[in-house]
């Protein structure tokens, strides 16, 4: 039993790394419940079907054992959060939650653009310089990305900066 296991080990040192489904797409993503009056505030929430209350949401965007920096909500996420594509391959990017994100190109990872009270959000963060002017994009809408060049090129939600994406661009083969 241990010897087969250890092939089984052995063997995934040496497997590739998972692709995304799609090499081309990159799907925003939250959780928040729609049912829940506080959401509509701060936007309201536009899924027909979230699990994530207000207030489930605000109890995870710290941790005690970080108690100077913002952690955030795992169900707030880029998906993937590491992509590889070739220099000649755009990039759909689509928000499949309910609430308001931004898909922005960072040079550094940092805070976001909500000035208090929403500075929770942005925690012992300092602003990335692109955020205060970066594009939000509403539930259900589509941006494309073109046109980046080889290397690695970081984007983030200028108003969740936990949800972080790196696009690793190859040049074509």
């Amino acid at each position: 039993m241990v010897t087969g296991m250890v092939a089984v080990l052995a063997g995934a040192w040496r497997t590739k790394p998972v692709a995304a489904d799609s090499k081309s797409k990159i799907a925003i993503r939250d959780d928040c419940d729609p049912n829940d009056p506080a959401w509509t505030p701060t936007g309201g929430c536009a899924l027909e079907d979230g699990d994530v209350n207000f207030a489930e949401f605000g109890q995870e965007l710290s941790s005690t054992l970080a108690p100077t920096s913002v952690i955030g909500h795992q169900a707030w996420r880029m998906d993937p959060s590491y992509l590889k594509i070739e220099t000649d391959h755009d990039i759909t990017v689509t928000n499949r939650g309910g609430r308001t994100h931004t898909f922005t190109e960072v040079k550094e990872f940092g805070g976001g653009k909500i000035p208090p009270p929403g500075a929770g959000l942005n925690k012992g963060l300092i602003t990335a310089p692109e955020c205060p002017a970066s594009t939000n994009v509403r539930p259900g809408a589509t941006v494309e990305v073109t046109g980046l060049t080889p290397g690695n090129h970081k984007f983030q939600c200028c108003i969740h900066p936990w949800m972080r994406a790196i696009v690793k661009v190859k040049p074509e083969d």
